[in-house]
Parts: C-alpha cells; sequence; structure tokens
C-alpha cells in the first residue's frame, strides 16, 4: 500500500487549522433571535427577572403573560414561585418580589370590580300620633321583630374581592444616562436594519429590565435589556423600518439619540439595509 507523504498530511493540517481559525476568530457564529425556549435554565431565569421588571414598570399582565408563553414552561405561576424561592435564598430579595408580584398577579388574573352596596330602607317608625292624643303604638314588638329579620333576610351578602399585590418600588439607579457610543453598523450577517442597544451602570456593568422608548412620526413602542441574555444582560434591539427616521431614549432619563434611519450599505451580493449601536452608560 502507497504510504501518504508528509507533505499531504502537513498540507493537511494546515488545511484544517486555517479552516477552524477562519470559523472561530474571523467569522464565528452569532445567535440571532434565539429562541427562549432554548435557553439554559439559569438564562431562563434571567430572562423571568427581566420580564417581572418590565411588568413591574408597566403593570401590562397580558404582555407579560405573551413573553412568559415563549419560555415554553408548563406551569408559568409555578416557575415563577419557585424561582422566587431560589432568588430570596441567594439574597436577591428585590428582584424575587417582583417575581412573587408577577406569579400572584397571573395566578389572580384581572382583578373583579364587585357592585356598591345596595341601600336599605330603615324599618317604619314603630309609633305614631294624633292631633290631641297621646303616641299610641301602632306595631306590636312581634311585628317589629319580623320586618327586620325580613329586612336582614333579603340583604345581599357583599363579598370583599382580595386586594391585588401593589408593584414593589423600582431600585434607584442614579443620575440619568449618557449616551457615550453612537455607531452605524454595516454587516451583512446581521438583520436588516437591526438597532442593537447596550445599558451600562457607571462601573460599566449590564443593566437588565432597562426600558427603551423608540419613536417616529406617526408611532412609538417600547422594548428592554436582557431579554436575550445569551448576548448581554442590558442588550436589547428593535428592527428599523426602511426610509423611517427614529430616536431613541431611556425611560428612566438619558441623552436622546435622534435622526436614526437605516443606512444603506454595500455588499457582493447587492445593497442591504445597516443598523446602528447605541450605548448608554451611568456617569
Amino acid at each position: 500500500m502507497k504510504r501518504i507523504g508528509w507533505g499531504v498530511f502537513f498540507a493537511l493540517l494546515s488545511g484544517l487549522g486555517i479552516g477552524l481559525l477562519y470559523a472561530w476568530v474571523f467569522s464565528p457564529l452569532r445567535v440571532v433571535d434565539a429562541a427562549p425556549v432554548a435557553l439554559r435554565a439559569d438564562f431562563k431565569d434571567q430572562y423571568r427577572s427581566v420580564i417581572a421588571a418590565a411588568f413591574a414598570a408597566t403593570g401590562n399582565l397580558e404582555r407579560a403573560r405573551a413573553r412568559l408563553e415563549l419560555v415554553g414552561d408548563a406551569d408559568s405561576v409555578e416557575a415563577l414561585n419557585a424561582q422566587a424561592q431560589r432568588m430570596i435564598a441567594s439574597g436577591e430579595i428585590q428582584q424575587a418580589d417582583q417575581v412573587a408580584a408577577l406569579a400572584s398577579a397571573l395566578a389572580q388574573g384581572v382583578a373583579v370590580v364587585l357592585p356598591p352596596s345596595p341601600s336599605v330602607e330603615p324599618p317604619p317608625t314603630a309609633n305614631t300620633t294624633s292631633p290631641g292624643n297621646d303616641a299610641i303604638p301602632t306595631s306590636t314588638p312581634e311585628e317589629i321583630s319580623t320586618a327586620t329579620s325580613e329586612v336582614a333576610a333579603t340583604q345581599p351578602v357583599i363579598l370583599e374581592a382580595t386586594p391585588r399585590p401593589t408593584r414593589p418600588p423600582l431600585p434607584t439607579l442614579g443620575t440619568p444616562f449618557t449616551l457615550t457610543g453612537q455607531e452605524s453598523v454595516c454587516n451583512s450577517n446581521l438583520p436588516d436594519g437591526l438597532l442593537q442597544v447596550l445599558v451600562l451602570n457607571a462601573n460599566r456593568r449590564q443593566l437588565p429590565g432597562m426600558e427603551i422608548r423608540i419613536t417616529w412620526d406617526n408611532g412609538e413602542d417600547q422594548f428592554f435589556t436582557g431579554l436575550k441574555p445569551e448576548l448581554g444582560n442590558g442588550y436589547a434591539d428593535f428592527i428599523l423600518a426602511p426610509n423611517v427616521t427614529y430616536t431613541v431614549q431611556l425611560a428612566l432619563g438619558s441623552e436622546i439619540a435622534t435622526g436614526l434611519t437605516a443606512p444603506t450599505c454595500e455588499s457582493p451580493n447587492g445593497p442591504f439595509s445597516g443598523g446602528f449601536k447605541l450605548t448608554f452608560q451611568q456617569p
């Protein structure tokens, strides 16, 4: 059998090394828009925490329920309660309160508003007076007792609704944020018109659950950091429509990024819509 020469062997090794270098360094795989149900258990916990923080800020129960359905839990209330217990055990009291409040709201659903209590007419006066005569009783004690019993029997029983839990206050995050970075991005591997937002604190740690407000001529929307923990706790994104100018600001107060229109980029396959990357940080 003919033996393979050393030159061919080294050529194969070189080709394998170049392929790995290109795949890992120059063009690594980026996971974009992964479904929450595919996340690891710890990332799912972070996802639920961000949903709970968003619910505490907006009170939108239907939106929170729709987001929780993406996680794929068999019982969202049970999953939230179990996570709240784990967070309390690890000392995350504030976040645990938000998660528990969302679980309680989901369990109770929409609060029932009971009708006002009907007024009850007082029983008739037992005595009447005639001109020139003393007061003459017209009803016996037995009749008065019977009338009172009938009124009590016909009075409806009013059930008090269980009060809904109050939203816990959000932690004070300090001074408003500054816009420390704004750059256009032309990358054909990313979705067209992708707006990427990164929110950091003063120590450059990423902050989850931060509400971002985006407006345009005929509308507005909001989105939150931390819903894609595989890309970072302080990361959030939004798809920009072509030929529309947007304005972006943090809900807690920040510098405003204005005039954001998806740029037109060129590639070997033709033109495509680029995006932007914004970075907000506490001073």
